[in-house]
């Protein structure tokens, strides 16, 4: 059965997301929040700017109208950056069908809340239905260029996860379900901090010994801070969690790692982020994690030193000195 599928967020994987829902038979309508691009891609047929020579099917209308895009649809999509999701959520909430299954398609924690973005929905959106989170190791050109791909859809109604599972698979698609809401989003968020750090790692030549020690005590750090806020661990073992941390700290599609190799190579965060359009997570999420793990208690030592370069107060080659000369301790104490 296929549906009206509302994708609010044209960026990289936004667009990947409608073009995998279009190609597999849904209505699917493509929010641009700038009118100029909206335009483009309903001429073009493509989006130029984040996934050029990618052809949209048919099935896809771009629009630059909040209302066209949600207007009769049962489902939902919310791929907006996460500094940007409440206001967009916001402005569409007056248009939301009744009862819209939302599938949050964003990774990060809202810096001035430290809410994860499941929770920025509910708060906005009241009353819509379900909201299934859609998270795990995906770049978006690969998904667009129908490579096989797996991610977890997590939600507290099973029912609403089943059919996310149902309506989004496909020969390049596999979903996983899973009820742990909490570690799903926390696993996604910081993942990108640690990808920082990986690309440090990358870009001081420390070598393969760093970078595997680098992914593993990031993997107990974004740990620690998901079971502190109720999630399970075996979670973060999964695709939301180790699956997605090791695609983005060794892959150079990772925005995140890029951002790390060019900090470590003595550019500036603001000289780096001028030269792109995308959105580094990790650079918002990493104060807020820590946020986060302050007022549990949780020390998060990558996330504190990846701050501190980011930054511009510590170097990073000061920044891995400091990690590796921290108090030695059991592995799992």
């Amino acid at each position: 059965m296929t549906h009206t599928i509302g994708v609010l967020g044209s960026g990289s994987w936004g667009s990947a997301l409608a073009v995998h829902l279009a190609r597999t038979g849904h209505d699917v309508r493509l929010w641009a929040r700038d009118a100029g691009l909206a335009a483009t891609m309903a001429t073009l047929r493509e989006n130029p700017a984040y996934l050029p020579g990618l052809a949209f099917p048919s099935e896809l209308t771009p629009t630059a109208s909040l209302a066209d895009a949600v207007t009769g649809a049962k489902i939902v999509v919310m791929a907006v950056p996460s500094h940007g999701l409440r206001a967009v959520s916001r402005a569409a909430a007056p248009l939301m069908p009744a009862g819209v299954t939302l599938v949050s398609a964003a990774k990060g924690l809202e810096e001035t809340t430290l809410l994860r973005m499941s929770e920025v929905l509910r708060a906005e959106l009241p009353g819509v239905g379900p909201i299934v989170v859609l998270s795990g190791p995906s770049f978006a050109i690969e998904l667009a260029r129908a490579l096989p791909t797996a991610v977890v859809a997590a939600g507290d109604a099973a029912s609403a996860v089943e059919m996310v599972q149902a309506h989004f698979r496909s020969s390049a698609l596999r979903l996983y379900g899973s009820a742990d809401v909490v570690g799903v989003e926390i696993g996604g968020a910081l993942k990108n901090t640690i990808a920082i750090a990986a690309g440090v790692v990358e870009g001081l030549g420390l070598g393969h010994n760093a970078l595997a020690a680098l992914i593993t005590r990031g993997l107990a750090e974004l740990s620690r801070l998901a079971v502190g806020l109720g999630a399970q661990r075996e979670t973060l073992s999964g695709l939301a969690g180790l699956g997605d941390l090791v695609l983005t700290c060794t892959s150079d599609l990772s925005r995140n790692r890029q951002v790390g190799i060019a900090l470590a190579r003595g550019q500036s965060l603001q000289e780096i982020l001028s030269r792109t359009k995308m959105v580094a997570e990790g650079v918002t999420t990493t104060e807020a994690a820590l946020a986060l793990g302050a007022r549990q208690g949780i020390e998060l030592p990558i996330a504190q030193e990846m701050s501190e370069v980011l930054a511009g107060r510590k170097a990073p080659q000061d920044a891995i000195r400091d990690l590796m000369g921290r108090r030695q301790k059991l592995e799992h104490a």
